[in-house]
């Protein structure tokens, strides 16, 4: 950590309500963020210590804190034992993209979905890798279209371990858990999932399912779902063309 500037807090500081019922250790920690955010503090500037925050906001040591940790925990500052507390540096490897269209997408009233297949496979050497059995074991197969207003957006294509005492074909063909999941509501059956983006051109059959032409480029949205014991009890993935979807993240604070 570079330091560049160490500052005092009597003029910079502003002031905070004692009446909010925003607690004060957060209030604190807003402030703080607001003058990095508006370039009071820069990255490698020390920020107040502790006793100038204590005797500036009138709060307890237990208080202040909590601030710094709250700035800590969200990765704005870092302390240093002994030295004190920074501001850090944006870093594009701590920037999070969120699946945030895809979820309004199954949010939104104007969707509908299609069930174009259901039927038992075999397990091939792929299929059998991410589910972790073995080839030639029986797996439910699922294909299906998801539209909105009308128009073809979604391709999903998943393979489930194959168990007659679950009501896996049931809830699956209703799309409940799926739909659930990025409700937030989640499933009773899954503790976990994982989602890997890819990049890839569109198959000859995804791009009539999807009504396109071909070449197009598009995003795989390839997922295992694990249950409670942490195995795969399902893996897929979501087919899109390239220009319907889109990652977005901030950098730094916003």
């Amino acid at each position: 950590m570079t330091k560049s500037r160490k500052k005092t807090s009597d003029s910079i500081l502003s002031p905070f309500d004692k009446g909010s019922y925003e607690p004060a250790y957060s209030q604190i920690a807003n402030i703080l963020k607001q003058h990095i955010r508006t370039g009071v503090f820069r990255p490698g500037d020390q920020l107040p210590a502790e006793s100038e925050l204590c005797r500036q906001y009138q709060v307890s040591p237990m208080t202040v804190r909590r601030a710094i940790n709250m700035l800590v925990d969200q990765q704005v500052a870092t302390a240093i034992r002994g030295s004190g507390t920074y501001v850090n540096k944006p870093e594009i490897g701590a920037a999070n993209f969120h699946l945030q269209e895809l979820q309004d997408f199954f949010s939104g009233s104007d969707i509908s979905i299609k069930l174009l297949n259901v039927n038992i496979v075999k397990a091939n050497e792929k299929i059998a890798a991410m589910l972790n059995t073995t080839v030639g074991e029986k797996t439910i197969h699922i294909r299906r279209l998801l539209k909105k207003e009308l128009q073809p957006a979604f391709y999903h294509c998943e393979y489930l371990i194959y168990d007659p005492k679950l009501p896996t074909v049931e809830t699956e063909m209703e799309m409940t858990s799926l739909r659930e999941l990025f409700e937030g509501s989640g499933s009773n059956m899954i503790k976990r999932g994982a989602i890997v983006i890819k990049a890839a051109l569109l198959t000859d059959e995804e791009a009539a399912i999807l009504k396109v032409k071909t070449p197009m480029a598009a995003f795989y949205l390839e997922h295992t779902f694990y249950d409670f014991n942490d195995a795969p009890i399902s893996w897929g993935y979501f087919v899109c063309p390239g220009d319907r979807l889109n990652f977005k993240t901030d950098v730094g604070i916003v």
